[in-house]
Formats: structure tokens, C-alpha cells, sequence
């Protein structure tokens, strides 16, 4: 049986400031076979979130406004009256981009705080040290994050864009419009490896060549040997797909070398950790990215989201990004799931989030999609402006997780419990 629960924004998230502002931060913390049993649901007082973002560390860039949002959809969902009757209590811990943390605070979230719900994680590896502990303890987790895609786990729900969703209409696009020789800059973990193999293979089904392909580290943040090399490459299009703090020196090492006034970057990374913003728009520009969310939409629900945004962050905070609106996106899905559900229960849930819940978010229509338990949602290629800000360039929209739904099918499958890679 199918039900679809939508829900518009507009008009109706004036209350969350007043709701942060009375409750201080919402945070409460700083610092095998799919069944039910294991940890039992929670029947009454809070509805407990873990919630697991850098506040300090490598990617806190990222980390702080994700968990801004989140707490802005705490208050959200509570001054419409909470979930079957309940209110929802988040329950925040740092892991300061360290990932034996997160796999530290999952645990203390599963076992310890007894939350109904993990949520978190920025990086690929921080999501795996995370999922085997929800899996372990019988925890649901919702991973609100763009990420390389391939998660098959029926006790795990990707609310964030894959690659193939993203980079399948972004790269196509960019060697019609600038030229065939591309070359990669990706970060040296999970997701960076499958980007740039998404990068190569859609490349060469565009006619185009990857001529080189270079790994950095996260905690690396000089650049020159790679300009120079892509200097004697010349190549016609810069695929980035670099993460964190320290990357955002390569976008300054680049322009410097006056590189970006000939030679575009595509990127599926670029912007979602405000990359946009602290940089000056000299050496921001001539970048064009493909995400699900962007500042600049014009729809209701995104004027209404934008104004409680500042209204709660402050007029000249930075503008929200698709990261931030997975987390607000994943917080109100657990929360009209739940109401379908009429309980907390995992299974329960699960059920409820396969059964087509959706919700209408301030980029459009969020569903999930029950055999690969990922998103479908518009996605829009933008290019950066002189406003620290983007502006639309095509949406595509409602576009599926083809991939994952070709190697992904948990209806069929449910006892899988792996990440498929491209080769």
C-alpha cells in the first residue's frame, strides 16, 4: 500500500525562532537481520534524535550550520505540535572529525541515551563507523548527506544526493559546453576514489578524456605541485571533487594562478560546506556545481525556510546549503514517518519510510525511494556568482537513484548489508 504525506513550509516557520529562543539550543549535548527487538522504542516523554556533527575539526565548515538546521527542525516540528503528542528531543554530541569518535558517540547514543533515531555523519567514513554500530545495537540511522552512493542497508536511510544523481547531468553537460579533457581533483577517502570514477566513466560515455586524476588528502592544504600540473595538462574542465576546511585552499591556489579565467571547475562538492562564502567571488569564480538544493530557488517553502534561517542564525549568516537542508529534511521525514507509523518503533518506521513518505522540503519534493532506501529530488546545476551565492543554471527534476535501484533491492533483499561500488 502506498500513502504520500506532503507537507508546505510556507507560512509556516515564523514559530521557529521563538521556539529556539525559548528552549535556548535544542542541542542537549555538546562535545545483521532487519527484526524488531534489540533496543525497544520509547513510548512516552521525548522522542530522542542522535544527532552526530563536526563543531570542531577538519569539516566543522560543514558540521555547524548542519547542526543548525537541525535544531531549527527540532523546534519546527515541536511548535506544530510535536509527534503523536510527544515532543522531539535532540540529543547532540561533537565528533570532532574524528571517526573513532563517531563510532564512540553512536554507541553512547544506542546504548547509553536510548535515542529512537542516529542521524549524522558528514564524510563516507564517518557514515561507516557509524552504521555497523546502529546496526549492531538495533538503532535506526538516517545519513542526511550528499555522499558517492552504493549503501544497501535496510536499517539505513540516505536522505543526501549520490553521485549518479548529481554528477550524471553535470558532467555531460560540461564538456558539451567547454570541452572534452578533463581533469580530476578528488579527496583521498571513500568518497572521493568513487567520484572520480563516476567522473571517468560518464566522461567517457561524453566522448571527453580524463587526462589526469590526483588524490589529496583531508588534511592537506598545499596545492602548488598540483597547479603546476594541471598547468602543463591543460585540460578544458577541472572536475573537483575536494572536501573540508583545508581544500578550499586549492579554489585560492587556482585562481591565483589565474587558472578559473580560462579553465571552469565542475564540482559536486563546491558550496555545500559554505565554500562560497569564505571565499572572495575572484576566486570563486567560474565554478558550476549540480546539488539538490540552492539558496537562490524560488519557491515558497525555500522564502519561508531562508527567513526563519536568519531570523534564528542572523541576517548576515551565511545562506543555507544542500547539506543543511538534508538535515532539516531527514528530521521532518523521521517525524511524518513516525506519525504513520503511529509509533517509534524501527520497524515500524521503516515500514512507514517505504511505504512513500514524503515531504515537501525548501528544494522540492523529498521521497523515498523503498527498494534502496535513498531520496529522489530536483537537481540543480548552478554557477557561482559575485554574491557569494549561486545562481540556477537547469534543473532536472524528480531524478531518480538509478544506480543504486539497478544493484539496491531491499524489498527483494532484505537481509543485505553492504556498499556496492561502481566497478
Amino acid at each position: 500500500m502506498s500513502h504520500t504525506t506532503r507537507r508546505s513550509q510556507h507560512a509556516r516557520l515564523l514559530p521557529v525562532t521563538l521556539a529556539l529562543l525559548a528552549s535556548g539550543s535544542l542541542a542537549a549535548c555538546s562535545g545483521g537481520a532487519f527484526s524488531s527487538g534489540g533496543s525497544q522504542a520509547n513510548t512516552s516523554g521525548p522522542i530522542k534524535i542522535g544527532m552526530l556533527l563536526d563543531q570542531t575539526g577538519e569539516l566543522n565548515l560543514a558540521g555547524k550550520p548542519m547542526q543548525k538546521a537541525a535544531e531549527m527542525a527540532v523546534a519546527d516540528v515541536n511548535s506544530h505540535g510535536g509527534v503523536l503528542g510527544r515532543t522531539l528531543e535532540l540529543k547532540s554530541y561533537d565528533p570532532q572529525s574524528d571517526n573513532a569518535k563517531y563510532a564512540q558517540y553512536a554507541s553512547q547514543l544506542a546504548e547509553q541515551d536510548k535515542v529512537d533515531v542516529i542521524m549524522g555523519g558528514i564524510t563516507s567514513a564517518s557514515r561507516e563507523a557509524v552504521r555497523p554500530v546502529a546496526d549492531r545495537t538495533k538503532t535506526l540511522y538516517m545519513y542526511n548527506e550528499p555522499y558517492e552512493g552504493g549503501v544497501c542497508d535496510k536499517n539505513t536511510f540516505l536522505n543526501g544526493a549520490t553521485l549518479d544523481q548529481t554528477i550524471a547531468p553535470l558532467m555531460p553537460w560540461g564538456i558539451n559546453k567547454y570541452g572534452p579533457k578533463v581533469y580530476v581533483v578528488a579527496a583521498d577517502y571513500n568518497f572521493g576514489h568513487n567520484a572520480a570514477k563516476w567522473v571517468q566513466k560518464l566522461t567517457t560515455q561524453a566522448g571527453g578524456t580524463v587526462v589526469n586524476t590526483e588524490f589529496v588528502p583531508l588534511n592537506v592544504s598545499d596545492f602548488n605541485s598540483i597547479i603546476n600540473h594541471i598547468q602543463a595538462a591543460k585540460p578544458d574542465l577541472i572536475a573537483s571533487m575536494l572536501v573540508g576546511t583545508n581544500h578550499v585552499a586549492f579554489y585560492r591556489a587556482y585562481a591565483a594562478a589565474g587558472l578559473n579565467r580560462s579553465t571552469p571547475i565542475l564540482s559536486e562538492t563546491f558550496g555545500l560546506s559554505g565554500e562560497q562564502v569564505v571565499l572572495d567571488p575572484k576566486e570563486a569564480s567560474n565554478i558550476f556545481v549540480a546539488a539538490s538544493y540552492y539558496a537562490a530557488l524560488d519557491r515558497p517553502e525555500n522564502v519561508a525556510f531562508k527567513k526563519a534561517w536568519h531570523q534564528t542564525n542572523g541576517a548576515s549568516y551565511q545562506e543555507p546549503t544542500a547539506q543543511d537542508i538534508d538535515v532539516w529534511n531527514g528530521i521532518h521525514m523521521y517525524a511524518e514517518a513516525a506519525k504513520k507509523a503511529g509509533s517509534t518503533d524501527r520497524v515500524k518506521v521503516t515500514a512507514a519510510l517505504e511505504g512513500g513518505t514524503s515531504f515537501d522540503g525548501p528544494g522540492g519534493q523529498v521521497s523515498v525511494d523503498p527498494k534502496t532506501h535513498h531520496s529522489v529530488y530536483d537537481v540543480h546545476i548552478a554557477s557561482t556568482n559575485d554574491k557569494h551565492s549561486f545562481d540556477i543554471v537547469k534543473t532536472t527534476p524528480q531524478v531518480q537513484p538509478a544506480w543504486e535501484q539497478q544493484v539496491c533491492d531491499l524489498q527483494a533483499k532484505p537481509d543485505v548489508n553492504k556498499q556496492f561500488s561502481l566497478d
